[in-house]
């Protein structure tokens, strides 16, 4: 029987990306090319005292581009932190962001942009579309293979007063330019590796079952769940398998270009409420989350859940609907665990009487609007009583 497949109008984002070793090095190239005076270098400290921040400091000399570094960024960065990367911004007279880390390193320097651009308070900026004068040039390395946010439209910032954890979602967030180089990531240990792999799987997951998913999404989606499933594990066992680290890096820009343009789900508004109420780690969260947000949607997009079982060599044939659902969900409880990600979030902190805030805080997340069966508050505290 023919396919029909979905017509309704859809719209598809990215930015120019160069894909493959030693890309990083082509960074001075690239601020050459968009008119980079003065660069504002985002990293963290960690990443300031690595071979990758020499490097790229060393493009940038050679091309005698002018630089200066902000590298105070915590994981889940803070809006004070983005407030002061503007200010440092604005004293050197910078025109141009180049940021080299993981997904927090991205998101501040995204945030960075739009206050430089905008004026005002981070925070002001926060849900879809608030952003009305594009950000300075923004190229982006990422150091990690899962935050894809050298390819988003999102920016993820942590209202430290309120304690929660911020969506920005706007097309003005999305760099000129990412640089993704997969043997960067042969430097990630492997708990790291584990955890930012499962935030790209989640990435991917959440995507093709979205509501506003679409043909050229899925593409993206099931392609990312497929090489993270054969060769996650393997960059753990040998972490300098640079085929197994490329493909996944690819499986991050594919769930990156897939999320950034179908949207996620209730995992991520999970997720990033439990980063800004207890400052826990995103990939992490998603890991231990994933499962419990595939038992509360499956009904709702179970055809959706059935493809991504396929991928797993999960069969339907001779089994009912349920009994699909139950072995998904324990293949993903056994892959985590096999990844070394053993917590629950009861291990990581969270207590019964920190549900009701997390719920509250994640019900007004974006993220939910494209989640495949709506939640109320309710549900969302159910989901993380399971999950500790």
């Amino acid at each position: 029987m023919r396919e029909n497949i979905q017509l309704n109008p859809r719209k598809f984002v990215a930015p120019e990306y160069i894909y493959g070793v030693d890309s990083r090095l082509m960074a001075g190239v690239f601020c050459k090319k968009l008119g980079g005076r003065k660069i504002l270098l985002v990293t963290d400290q960690i990443l300031e005292q690595s071979l990758w921040f020499t490097e790229v400091v060393g493009e940038l000399e050679k091309h005698s581009i002018d630089y200066i570094v902000f590298s105070s960024i915590s994981p889940n960065p803070r809006d004070y932190e983005v407030m002061n990367g503007k200010t440092v911004y604005d004293e050197n007279k910078c025109n141009m962001i180049l940021a080299l880390g993981g997904g927090s390193v991205m998101d501040c320097a995204k945030g960075i942009g739009i206050v430089s651009s905008n004026s005002g308070h981070i925070l002001d900026y926060k849900g879809v579309d608030m952003i009305n004068i594009p950000i300075p040039p923004l190229i982006c390395i990422p150091t990690t293979g899962g935050t894809a946010a050298d390819v988003s439209q999102f920016a993820i910032i942590n209202n430290t007063v309120e304690k929660y954890k911020f969506a920005i979602i706007s097309k003005a967030v999305v760099p000129d330019v990412a640089l993704i180089d997969p043997f960067i990531l042969t430097s990630m240990d492997p708990f790291l590796t584990a955890c930012t792999g499962m935030d790209a799987l989640s990435h991917s997951f959440e995507a093709f079952v979205s509501n506003a998913n679409s043909p050229f999404t899925d593409l993206y989606a099931l392609e990312s769940i497929r090489l993270i499933n054969e060769n996650l594990q393997n960059c753990i066992i040998n972490p300098n398998d640079i085929q197994s680290r490329g493909k996944i890096m690819l499986a991050s820009l594919y769930a990156g270009l897939a999320f950034s343009n179908a949207s996620l789900g209730c995992v991520h508004s999970l997720a990033h409420s439990l980063g800004g109420y207890l400052d826990l780690p995103h990939g992490e969260c998603n890991a231990i989350l994933l499962p419990h947000v595939v038992d509360f949607n499956f009904d709702a997009a179970n055809d959706r859940y059935l493809k991504i079982a396929e991928i797993f060599n999960i069969s339907k044939s001779g089994k009912t609907t349920n009994e699909v659902k139950k072995q998904l969900i324990d293949y993903l409880l056994q892959f985590k665990r096999q990844l070394g990600i053993q917590t629950s979030l009861k291990d990581k902190g969270v207590r019964t009487d920190y549900i009701t805030p997390i719920a509250a805080k994640a019900i007004n997340d974006p993220c939910n609007a494209t989640n495949p069966r709506p939640p109320v508050k309710m549900d969302l505290e159910a989901i993380c009583k399971e999950a500790l």
